[in-house]
């Protein structure tokens, strides 16, 4: 073979043993298949006693209908009966033992991930009740008008 197609075939060769030698080096041996079929596609198998012992952050609307039942019948009965209280309260692991040191998240922003208005074509989301977020209030948070554990009422 010529000169001119011997050098970049073995600068093609160096570089699939650069990326072989590189993959060996910080692949972990445990990543992969593990087991004759793809059934939980690729993982590290070492990982499953990390996720095992990972702390559960989320308790569930039952956690929290222990001390807030007045909340929790309400929004059971209001058009947001089907999300979690942790979506717009947080996670209750950490839950303090004094709840007047919780802090509540009352930001527009938390309420216009759900209402604002993204007209997209086919996902349902047209069918919650959106806000032009510049032009209904733009200085107020949600929550000075509207309560949000009985979303139906006006506020």
């Amino acid at each position: 073979m010529k000169n001119h197609v011997l050098r970049p075939l073995w600068v093609a060769i160096l570089l699939v043993i650069a990326l072989l030698v590189a993959r060996k080096l910080y692949v972990p041996a445990d990543f992969g298949i593990n087991g004759r079929n793809f059934t939980y596609g690729y993982y590290r198998k070492a990982s499953v006693n990390d996720w095992k012992e990972f702390k559960v952050k989320y308790k569930g609307r039952q956690y929290c209908k222990e001390c807030h039942e007045e909340n929790f019948d309400s929004i059971s009965k209001s058009k947001h009966r089907i999300i979690q209280c942790e979506n717009c309260h947080g996670p209750a692991i950490d839950h303090p033992d004094n709840p007047e040191a919780l802090e509540i998240d009352r930001s527009r922003g938390l309420c216009l991930r759900c209402h604002a208005d993204l007209p997209y074509p086919g996902s349902h989301r047209n069918d919650l009740p959106a806000i032009d977020p510049e032009e209904h209030n733009p200085d107020k948070a949600c929550a000075d008008c509207h309560n949000p554990h009985k979303p139906d009422l006006e506020g």
